[in-house]
């Protein structure tokens, strides 16, 4: 897993070569501010090979961020991280590897019949009931997504996933109400927590695309201080029944950010991911979150989800950072010309990664020479506090 030491020593070794804050603290570690994404490409033995090649590129270039998911690609993604982890040249201690459950995955390609396959691989064995299926495809049940980190362990073949994300929990809300999905995600919660204490996941934390960038009665709306509640109760509740020790595992390594077991229990959830561009950039500019020690506030008291995430201590990481390639071209003026790079591709990371609240910004690419191109933005120092705020005014 990826540890304080190791990140650390990642740092050191690349850090000379980035300009200011390309590493920012995540826990007690440090993790690029840029980091690599696997979610697009057919799923095909070439593309794979593409995406191994930059990720292993990636890593040894300045980039301990990878991020991934049960189902991306029909699960082929997976494999080709935990490979490219493995076989690279850096350390597995430095690297942060993050993946989501959720959405019901395929094996290898996409089955003729994917309402059978769900049905023959999930339904039928008890996996997952169809009552929690959210349009045939989707759920956060705790059975569901414990076999989906046993299955991501399995594809990914290390011994600890660093961040595991319950991927876009708000497409439950198309099938219950909001407490309900909330009561969902803490009876997962609970069982991450057991994952945690086992030293199978190293944190955890909520994968979205609208719940945290839509205004409140939206229909897709989630309450990050509401979730953070739950991931309390389930710290709490799982530490009460001594379930660290009912898990039989051993002392595990101490990971970039983990609990003290002599003290109250403390929860895992210290990570969100969202969408974040030039064109997506709500999470900034909308104030649609309670403050996280007020949940039941006024308006008044209302702020934007990176200021939320931001003091409860909880991490950042934007995906679609450059519009999943159509801001390669397309950054509106007078925006582009605040922002440092030689083309646009890397003014649009900075300017990600320059939202106050960003731990790290994820570019998806299984190009290398994409990749060449995504690091040198780090090269650039991003715009200051002042200098964001002013391109909204």
């Amino acid at each position: 897993m990826a540890t304080r030491e190791g990140t650390w020593r990642y740092r050191n070794r690349f850090g000379d070569s980035f300009g200011r804050t390309y590493f920012r603290r995540f826990g007690p570690g440090v993790v690029s501010s840029l980091g690599i994404g696997t979610y697009l490409g057919d799923p095909t033995a070439a593309v794979d090979e593409r995406y191994r090649q930059s990720i292993r590129l990636a890593l040894e270039s300045g980039i301990n961020v990878i991020d991934t998911a049960v189902n991306y690609r029909c699960g082929r993604s997976e494999r080709v991280v935990g490979d490219a982890v493995r076989t690279s040249d850096i350390d597995r201690e430095s690297v942060l590897v993050a993946t989501k459950g959720g959405f019901v995955p395929f094996d290898g390609d996409r089955p003729a019949d994917p309402a059978g396959y769900v049905r023959g691989t999930f339904v039928d064995p008890g996996i997952v009931s169809i009552e929690e299926l959210a349009g045939g495809s989707h759920a956060i049940s705790p059975s569901f997504i414990d076999a989906m980190v046993d299955r991501s362990l399995r594809a990914l073949d290390l011994d600890t996933i660093d961040v595991y994300y319950v991927h876009n929990p708000e497409t439950q809300l198309s099938v219950r109400s909001r407490e309900a999905v909330y009561d969902r995600l803490e009876a997962t919660f609970e069982q991450l927590e057991r994952r945690r204490r086992a030293g199978e996941i190293g944190r955890y934390g909520i994968a979205s695309w609208e719940a945290f960038r839509v205004p409140e009665d939206h229909e897709s709306y989630l309450s990050l201080p509401a979730i953070l509640e739950r991931a309390r109760r389930a710290a709490a509740s799982v530490f009460e029944g001594g379930s660290d020790t009912a898990a039989g595992h051993g002392d595990v390594p101490d990971p970039v950010d983990s609990p003290d077991p002599d003290t109250a229990p403390d929860h895992g959830l210290r990570a969100i991911q969202l969408p974040f561009n030039v064109s997506m950039a709500d999470a900034f500019t909308m104030k649609n979150q309670p403050l996280p020690d007020d949940p039941t506030g006024s308006d008044e008291t209302r702020v934007s989800t990176l200021e939320c995430a931001r003091r409860a201590g909880v991490g950042v990481f934007t995906s679609a950072s450059i519009g999943q390639g159509s801001l390669v071209e397309a950054i509106p003026e007078p925006i582009d010309g605040e922002l440092a790079g030689d083309v646009a591709a890397q003014r649009a990371i900075n300017f990600a990664r320059s939202a106050p609240g960003v731990t790290s910004a994820l570019v998806g690419t299984s190009d290398p020479n994409h990749v060449r191109e995504n690091i040198a933005a780090g090269t650039f120092d991003p715009l200051g506090a002042t200098a964001f705020d002013a391109v909204f005014q």
